[in-house]
C-alpha cells in the first residue's frame, strides 16, 4: 500500500507544480485553492508512504515523478521545450525512480 500512496503523491505534485502556473502568483483564487488542496493531499501522501518506506527512497521517488510528470505537463500544457537533451535529462531521473525502486528493501 505504500508504494501506492508514493505514486499517488508524485501525481498530486504533479498537480499543484502544474497549478502554480495558473495561480499567477496565487492571485486567482480558484486555481490557488486547487493547488493548496494538491500540496496538501500530496504531502499527506508521502507522509502515509514513509510510514513503512525509507524517506532516502520515498522522497526521491516523490521529487522524480513529480519533475517528470511537471515536465512532461509543461511540454502538453504551455508549449514547453522538448529538445533531445532535455529528454535525456528527464529519462536519466526515470532511470533513477526505477533504479531506487528496485534496491528498495520494502
Amino acid at each position: 500500500m505504500a508504494w501506492l500512496y508514493l505514486i499517488l503523491a508524485g501525481f498530486f505534485e504533479i498537480i499543484w507544480a502544474t497549478g502554480l502556473k495558473y495561480t499567477i502568483g496565487f492571485t486567482r483564487i480558484i486555481p490557488s485553492i486547487g493547488t493548496l488542496l494538491a500540496m496538501i493531499i500530496s504531502v499527506y501522501l508521502l507522509s502515509l508512504a514513509t510510514r513503512s518506506l525509507p524517506i532516502g527512497t520515498s522522497y526521491p521517488i516523490w521529487t522524480g515523478i513529480g519533475a517528470t510528470g511537471t515536465v512532461i505537463a509543461g511540454i502538453i500544457l504551455f508549449n514547453e521545450p522538448k529538445d533531445l537533451t532535455r529528454m535525456l535529462f528527464i529519462g536519466l531521473i526515470v532511470v533513477g525512480i526505477i533504479g531506487l525502486r528496485y534496491t528498495s528493501t520494502n
